[in-house]
């Protein structure tokens, strides 16, 4: 691929950023904003709160964006990596172990995170959020290596188009719902009832099943072109452009994910085709502004917050599941919890427990000890 052997671009600051950015609003972000809806009572607050709720079924909060971002996020490195990697004189079939390995390494990572060390194998929950990164990843990063740009936007419609006409034209009648996108109607679930092993997340449904994972390759691929494009020489002078390009795309994107909405309901849990336009449109907007931000214009002292958090993401995620923060938040702020009216309880927690995951990042980013698979 002749896009493998241009120079390797450096760091992308903003990429980390972002990636911390995200995996904020999981290590107490959530909890900081709904003290402060509560504490002050201001509508835009509240309204922020909800936001940071999951939608059951249709619809869409901004906390529903969370996982697809990230996913989001991947992608963009890829390109970079694997230009890295070839640089580096690394052979194909090299190439290929790591992306395989990666992925399933993340599945196995993800069956940990939720189950622990369990060994009745029957009743463990296998699909998991590392599960779902590893695969759709590990899918699209196949598809990028063995194919040119037309060929891969060809990948991005047509896994889209084709989960969406599976779900529309197979509907799951024999249980009682005429609405295939319904949860008691829908393929995707009623295939994982059938074949997922062990027990799904909400008993007749998982959000990280199998058929589920398929979409959630464009969302990867979505990524990909976002970091090939920034690998490219198009309009590398003339940043500007290349940000105001990046916005366009993310909004047709958002339009495309709305107007399919109508038809094909905009649903994280069965990461619908509207889904990942949708999100993936936010997630391009988002990244944009980063970008331009940070490493366009240079501001990157602000961000350091949040790189501290990105450049570690994996061990913060699995470290909420392993070591009790909170814990360790109440020996430190519990005494400001107790002076202070009952009204601001759930601000000192998301405050504490944020502090605390934070200064355990920071210690492991100036180490240099950085978690990757």
């Amino acid at each position: 691929m002749e896009s493998e052997n241009k120079p390797v671009t450096k760091r992308l600051y903003s990429l980390d950023a972002l990636r911390g950015f995200d995996m904020f609003w999981i290590m107490g972000g959530e909890a900081i904003f709904a003290g402060l809806a509560t504490l002050t009572g201001w509508p835009v607050l509240k309204w922020w709160a909800g936001q940071l709720e999951h939608v059951p079924w249709n619809g869409f909060h901004f906390y529903d964006m969370i996982f697809p971002l990230f996913l989001f996020i991947a992608g963009i490195s890829f390109p970079f990596s694997l230009a890295k990697r070839t640089a580096s004189n690394e052979s194909r079939q090299t190439i290929y172990k790591h992306v395989i390995f990666r992925g399933l390494i993340l599945v196995l990572l993800g069956i940990l995170y939720n189950n622990g060390v369990r060994f009745q194998l029957g009743h463990l929950r296998y699909g998991s959020v590392l599960g779902r990164i590893g695969l759709a990843w590990m899918f699209a990063a196949i598809i990028f290596m063995n194919t040119r740009l037309t060929w891969r936007i060809v990948w991005f419609w047509s896994l889209l188009v084709g989960y969406w006409l599976l779900l529309l034209l197979l509907p799951v009648h024999h249980l009682g719902s005429s609405d295939p996108f319904s949860r008691a109607g829908n393929l995707a679930s009623y295939i994982d009832r059938l074949i997922m092993p062990g027990r799904l997340y909400l008993g007749d449904h998982d959000p990280e099943g199998i058929m589920s994972t398929i979409p959630a390759i464009s969302t990867a691929l979505l990524g990909m072109f976002t970091g090939e494009f920034l690998r490219s020489d198009y309009l590398r002078d003339k940043q500007i452009k290349r940000v105001l390009l990046m916005a366009g795309a993310a909004v047709v994107l958002m339009i495309i994910g709305k107007v399919w909405n109508l038809g094909f309901p905009i649903n994280k849990n069965l990461w619908t085709s509207s889904f990942v336009c949708w999100v993936g449109g936010l997630s391009l907007l988002l990244f944009s502004i980063f970008y331009l931000i940070i490493d366009v214009w240079g501001c990157k002292k602000w961000a350091i917050f949040f790189v501290v958090i990105g450049m570690n993401p994996i061990t913060i995620y699995l470290a909420n599941r392993i070591i009790n923060f909170d814990s360790a938040a109440k020996f430190v702020f519990g005494g400001f919890a107790e002076v202070l009216p009952q009204s601001w309880g759930t601000l000192i927690e998301g405050i504490g427990i944020t502090a605390i995951g934070w200064v355990f990042l920071y210690f492991l980013y100036k180490k240099k000890i950085f978690l990757k698979v």
